[in-house]
């Protein structure tokens, strides 16, 4: 299996009046062609800014990549000029945004929307460009699509923005997709649909996958493998099948307890991770999970664990796993 994606011990930092916050410290991982990563975890836990920096859109001020390496199907992507980078997005990597909304440009049509990328990339005519537009607005499920290219952004409903963002994202043949919280204000069904979608048509069309989630249901349908993520690092990974059947991260293990399973009796009630996230600007010495673990130890508040191996490519960043494998 080919490598399309390696990450290597990226950083990336924010300033800002009252702390310097590292939002990303030292994340490093690996895609393979055709496969789907997610990347999992709480709000601010650093997933989003991960996916904006192999992306290279990470805005300054305040943030900047300080140091790393983004190797993009043997190009590495830091070392790009704009320009040149400007020629990947889009074309070679294609992103589905968090909020269709806010990222859909409400003055222009989602006819032109669809057609910019075609004609600036591919070098497609007008005509050719509509064409593909709404071949595309068919192949996301979106009826009528010829009339539709005609139509804003506001006439659209949440799960139709969100298809016409998967097929802006798939509209110049990308090597590889990232979705960042592709379901967010999504109901329950939609989301579903708009998963299945996305997986569908990454495996019919041979591209990979990145899934930015904190839904642990997501990850054990659609996922490949997993990287969890805690106060900027992945503090375990694994394929999807391992992180389930053997969580080895406190931090996992909470995440797994706090979810609705249908397998439970109706009465089982559910065992939420206790405290808040924490302030990347401010860590606590040693591992920053410790002041919310229940498995916490004296070491635990001095030295930061690393990543060890917990089985065949599964390992996890904590001093205490033979405890949490023993509570599950």
């Amino acid at each position: 299996m080919t490598t399309l994606l390696e990450v290597q011990d990226l950083r990336t930092q924010f300033t800002t009046d009252e702390a310097l916050v590292k939002a990303v410290d030292g994340v490093s991982f690996t895609l393979e062609e055709g496969k789907t990563l997610a990347l999992v975890g709480e709000s601010g836990c650093g997933k989003s800014v991960s996916a904006l920096s192999v992306m290279r859109l990470i805005p300054w001020p305040p943030g900047r990549i300080v140091s790393g390496s983004i190797v993009f199907d043997g190009v590495d992507l830091l070392a790009l000029r704009e320009h040149e980078m400007g020629r990947i997005r889009g074309k070679e990597i294609g992103m589905v945004f968090q909020e269709p909304m806010t990222s859909l440009n409400p003055v222009l049509t989602i006819g032109r929307q669809l057609t910019e990328a075609l004609e600036l990339h591919l070098g497609m005519s007008r005509y050719d460009a509509n064409q593909r537009a709404a071949e595309l607005l068919r192949q996301v499920g979106i009826p009528d699509a010829e009339s539709r290219l005609a139509q804003y952004p506001h006439q659209f409903s949440g799960g139709m923005r969100q298809r016409v963002m998967i097929a802006m994202a798939i509209s110049c043949n990308p090597k590889l997709v990232i979705a960042d919280e592709p379901t967010t204000a999504l109901d329950v069904t939609i989301q579903a649909q708009v998963l299945e979608l996305m997986k569908e048509l990454t495996q019919r069309l041979g591209v990979s996958l990145i899934i930015i989630t904190h839904n642990l249901g997501v990850v054990a349908r659609y996922a490949d493998d997993v990287n969890v993520m805690y106060a900027g690092k992945i503090i375990e990974r694994g394929s999807a099948a391992q992180v389930y059947a053997n969580p080895s991260h406190p931090y996992t293990l909470g995440l797994l307890k706090s979810v609705p399973r249908l397998d439970q009796p109706k009465t089982e009630s559910l065992d939420p991770i206790q405290g808040q996230p924490p302030d990347l600007g401010n860590l606590p010495p040693g591992c920053a999970f410790q002041p919310r673990c229940r498995y916490a130890v004296e070491r635990c508040t001095a030295d930061t664990p690393i990543l060890e191996s917990v089985g065949d490519g599964h390992e996890a960043a904590c001093w205490q796993i033979a405890e949490v494998a023993a509570a599950h």
